[in-house]
């Protein structure tokens, strides 16, 4: 039986020319019928779906600037074609059927504009036409490269529910579709190109994933198909051990875990999507973060269990342009409910909460939401304690802005004392005051918040000291 492999290029991997040959080419250094089946999910080109969405924004706000826009992306695709595409019949028809969706934004656009109003469907429909451009394009140049490629639109394979912008898929539904309409073109000999980031409702009404959502896609529909292996190609050589643009001699981290990984892009890494490993846990798929532009290099392996090699931090990340709210009062000791009505009001303001810190006496609650959603957060907790903070059961509702999570990521912390310790220990010898921490129950990472001046440094300094632990 051959293997199966679906491989992901994200927008800088397609944004190019050059980049589509060299995806091209690891397509190809991989693909052969006998022994290793490949299908492919593609991504907009880079900078296209920021396009898409300024145009429907500014469609709404009597500013439109949607004919420039389209006469951009028709330029740019047409460009790419003309560069990849040899064959003037195929060349024509990837022409076609890109101006056809370029028209299809213009239009949509349009009517925007007269009525005022994009909504949440609408502005589904509008961002999905990057990868819908993409793919055309692609399945061409790749055709042009002797690959047998079929561009195939993942609204035929991935049903979701109708939240549209951040849709959720029927697993079982996208399964039994994604099969029924991949594995015969897999049995024909040919190679799937099929857009990332979109799906439809079991009525046929095109959503997407949330930004970012291909990588989701992309293990959605390797794990639908048993794939042996997901591969995502990107511009870096895999999961690196913090931001290079920080820290210069930061690394690439030969292994990690679906955990470490999942902590990762929580907290802050934008190497994958945080969804993306959820569709490979129950069948344990191996996935490879791999560079389009170094294919030689190995890249990060993401694996469901623990490796047993290397140090106990594996990497350092941050989030930045966050808050840090504090409910505090001596007449929340012992009183039930104070974080549940504290965590609802948040709830009700459609804010998620990053990280949460708790005293042990229990007179003080912290936690950091996002510094735009910050004053609404406020407010929102100023209305529910109103009587508490008039009779100083609770004495006041602090924001601190400008602040900085730094979180350090390693399964083995677990099983290493002093981690913490060692924490506080390099921040402290860089002069760094840590504001706040929190540590997970899994112990698979360690979260400090400081103020964003220093949030730079401490990366550093806590980076130095994974660089320095010994392995074992």
């Amino acid at each position: 039986m051959p293997r199966l492999i679906t491989m992901k290029f994200g927008g800088t991997s397609v944004g190019s020319p050059e980049a589509i040959r060299l995806a091209a080419e690891a397509v190809a250094a991989t693909f052969n019928p006998a022994q290793t089946r490949v299908v492919v999910v593609v991504s907009a080109m880079s900078g296209v779906t920021d396009l898409l969405q300024e145009g429907i924004l500014r469609a709404t706000d009597g500013a439109p600037r949607h004919a420039q826009i389209a006469s951009e992306l028709r330029s740019r695709h047409s460009e790419t074609a003309c560069a990849l595409i040899t064959n003037k019949d195929e060349r024509a028809e990837a022409h076609s059927k890109i101006a056809a969706l370029v028209d299809d934004f213009a239009r949509f656009c349009d009517s925007v504009q007269v009525i005022g109003e994009a909504t949440p469907r609408a502005r589904d429909y509008v961002m999905s036409l990057g990868e819908r451009m993409s793919v055309q394009l692609i399945a061409a140049a790749f055709r042009a490269n002797g690959l047998p490629a079929v561009a195939v639109e993942s609204s035929d394979l991935i049903v979701t529910d109708e939240r549209f912008q951040d849709a959720a898929p029927d697993l079982e539904r996208t399964r039994a579709r994604t099969r029924e309409v991949v594995l015969p073109l897999l049995e024909a000999g040919r190679v799937p190109v099929i857009t990332g980031f979109i799906g439809a409702t079991p009525g046929g009404l095109i959503t997407t994933l949330g930004r970012g959502g291909s990588d989701y896609s992309a293990s959605l529909i390797g794990a639908c198909l048993d794939s042996d292996e997901v591969w995502i190609w990107t511009d870096v050589d895999g999961v690196m051990s913090t931001d290079p643009r920080v820290v210069p001699d930061a690394r690439s981290i030969e292994r990690l875990t679906y955990r470490e990984v999942g902590e990762l892009a929580y907290f802050g890494a934008k190497v994958l999507h945080p969804k993306t490993l959820r569709p490979l846990g129950e069948t344990a798929t191996p996935l490879w973060v791999k560079n389009t532009f170094n294919p030689t290099h190995p890249g990060t392996l993401i694996l469901p269990e623990q490796p047993t090699n290397g140090g106990p931090v594996k990497a350092v990340t941050a989030i930045r342009a966050v808050s840090m709210i504090s409910v505090e009062g001596k007449g929340m000791l012992g009183v039930p409910g104070i974080a549940a009505r504290t965590f609802g009001a948040v709830a009700a303001t459609g804010t998620s909460v990053l990280l949460i810190s708790q005293a042990s006496s229990e007179q003080s609650i912290c936690f950091v939401v996002p510094q735009n959603s910050a004053p609404g957060v406020v407010r929102a907790l100023e209305a529910e304690f109103a009587r508490e903070l008039d009779r100083h059961d609770i004495e006041r509702i602090d924001l601190e802005d400008d602040i900085t999570i730094v979180t350090v990521v390693g399964a083995r912390m677990r099983h290493i004392p002093g981690i913490a310790a060692r924490i506080f220990g390099a921040t402290g010898a860089a002069g760094i005051n840590v504001i706040a921490i929190a540590q997970g129950s899994s112990e698979c990472s360690v979260s400090i918040v400081v103020s964003e001046e220093d949030g730079d440094a401490a990366v550093r300094a806590i980076h130095a000291l994974a660089l320095s632990w010994p392995e074992g």
